[in-house]
């Protein structure tokens, strides 16, 4: 599996998005990141479409092609007809021009190639020598039977895709020209790898390429539509090319990967027999492809486009020589083992899940259910983390805890200045008998909302202390905004015992003062007399005696 879808590790935010999209599950989670698993991958691009951060990307082949043009071989594009619905208003003439000002030498349908393979598929039901028919043009559907339902790999037709049997035919004619293939498939830069196609370009690669030659494509559409084989990406397109003999054969139209798994699992069960199957891995098949869906989605108006664009006859092609465009499929899965039951329970158990009660299968992992999660774990490809009420449960029991057994009094209220949340503290110190009481309440039913308004207008609130008649009660008071959540949090602190203490204290040092200036007073009345019998003037025993009184005040109120 070549490197085609490719993870940009900066922009990956860990939201499990494009494994709840990934229809094989083919992501491995590790260290927060979403890893690709080239094995499993079945390159229908979904993970690419659905990222929010742009954390996938597809492998750039617009410098390959730079080169390639540089050389002195011709090189010619094959344009699938997709293009009707991608470069709107434009018609073939119209971008085979600019495509020649950015120095390929020619450029061609692969609607070419498309006819040539439809043949094929018309012959193959004449003969009637396979049960099921699946059609081979979509890379992605081959890439998924042959990984994951390799019993389905003998109804695979065995025929090459239009961008292959194209290239062979560029190739026939010109045995020195490489080819190079566009169109809004990534899956296509896979199948390229050993096989006659040289390069492949998206179409937002092709329109980066004339962005930066300065070429921009005439707004002209073509004049004849001569060619049925056009309508190869539109949904049932295949089968409206087809002159289909009438042998018993039920010729069928799946799209979208889902549906396409859906159809495989009633083969598999024996339940479809004496049929053709036109799959296609997008949804809308080809016009619907990751490059259209990314960056120019609109289904309706692209198939108005494609289908305007066809015509009813088919390309004048010479038929392929016999053997030509036959191709050999193989089983290229990986197999794995099953983890026992006994396994899986201990993984499941490591969340919390220790009955079937407690698998809620909610999918926010991105897995169908707990079980299928638990089995990606055993595989590596999943973390128990992953598991999202896992997480909040315990979380919320983690912060309960907390707010449950601190002594401080916690008050959460909103930027209006309701009541969000109240611990047990808080209630006690606020003599609320129920939660339910104050929650959505008015803060006011409860305190004082003054301080949280200075709060709300930026201004420090911290270890504020006041009396609370109405609570019988000191608190102190801390408070903090949240802007990010909009809630203010309040964190009581009772400094009743605190406060009174302190206020005990202050009643002894004041009585202790007094007690202290009548001693002095009398002291200074024994002192005056006894200065006087030695001579001393009253003033300086004065001035001896106020320093005395001024130093037991301090050394009392310390």
């Amino acid at each position: 599996m070549s490197d085609v879808l490719r993870l940009k590790k900066s922009n990956c935010r860990n939201c499990y998005k494009c494994i709840r999209h990934c229809p094989v599950k083919s992501i491995r989670f590790s260290a927060n990141q979403a890893h690709i698993v080239g094995e499993e991958c079945i390159l229908c691009g979904q993970c690419f479409v659905v990222c929010p951060q742009d954390a996938k990307q597809i492998a750039d082949g617009t410098e390959i092609v730079r080169v390639m043009l540089d050389g002195t071989a011709p090189v010619v594009a094959s344009l699938a007809p997709s293009f009707a619905a991608y470069f709107e208003q434009s018609g073939f003439a119209s971008l085979k021009r600019a495509l020649m000002q950015l120095g390929f030498a020619s450029a061609e349908e692969t609607a070419l190639g498309a006819t040539l393979v439809k043949r094929e598929y018309e012959r193959q039901i004449q003969d009637k020598s396979m049960d099921v028919i699946i059609s081979s043009c979509c890379h992605s559907v081959n890439l998924l039977v042959r990984k994951y339902y390799p019993e389905l790999i003998k109804y695979l037709s065995p025929v090459v895709s239009p961008m292959i049997a194209h290239s062979q035919d560029i190739k026939r004619r010109d045995s020195t020209a490489k080819t190079v293939f566009i169109g809004p498939c990534l899956s296509k830069k896979d199948e390229a790898e050993n096989s006659p196609v040289d390069a492949v370009l998206t179409f937002d690669e092709l329109s980066r390429m004339f962005n930066a030659a300065g070429i921009v494509p005439e707004r002209k559409l073509d004049s004849a539509q001569e060619s049925r084989a056009r309508l190869f990406p539109t949904v049932g397109g295949i089968l409206k090319t087809m002159d289909i003999p009438d042998t018993g054969y039920t010729c069928l139209t799946v799209d979208g990967t889902e549906n396409c798994k859906a159809a495989l699992e009633d083969i598999a069960a024996g339940n479809l027999h004496r049929c053709f199957l036109e799959m296609s891995a997008c949804s809308g098949s080809c016009i619907g492809g990751p490059v259209m869906e990314k960056y120019n989605n609109s289904p309706v108006r692209h198939y108005q486009a494609v289908t305007t664009f066809a015509g009813k006859r088919d390309f004048a092609v010479p038929t392929a020589e016999a053997g030509t465009l036959a191709r050999r499929f193989s089983y290229i899965g990986v197999p794995s083992t099953m983890p026992s039951e006994a396994e899986i329970a201990e993984i499941l158990a490591k969340t919390g899940k220790t009955s079937k009660a407690d698998e809620l299968n909610c999918g926010s992992c991105g897995y169908e259910t707990c079980r299928e999660k638990a089995i990606a774990v055993y595989h590596g490809k999943a973390d128990s983390s992953m598991c999202l009420p896992f997480l909040m449960d315990r979380t919320e029991r983690f912060s309960n805890n907390i707010l449950s057994h601190t002594p401080n009094g916690i008050l959460v209220v909103n930027e209006d200045l309701e009541v969000q949340q109240v611990n047990a503290a808080a209630m006690k110190m606020l003599h609320i008998a129920h939660e339910g009481d104050v929650l959505g309440e008015p803060l006011v039913r409860v305190m004082d909302p003054q301080p949280f308004l200075a709060a709300l207008e930026g201004r420090m609130v911290k270890e504020q202390r006041a009396f609370y008649a109405e609570y019988s009660k000191y608190l102190e008071l801390s408070l903090v905004h949240d802007k990010t959540t909009h809630i203010v949090i309040a964190i009581l602190r009772d400094v009743t015992n605190e406060e009174e203490e302190r206020l005990k204290k202050e009643v002894i040092g004041r009585q202790t003062v007094e007690i202290a200036d009548r001693v002095v007073e009398k002291q200074m009345r024994i002192v005056q007399e006894i200065a006087s019998l030695l001579g001393e003037t009253t003033a300086e025993t004065k001035i001896a005696l106020t320093k005395l009184k001024e130093s037991i005040n301090s050394e009392e109120t310390r």
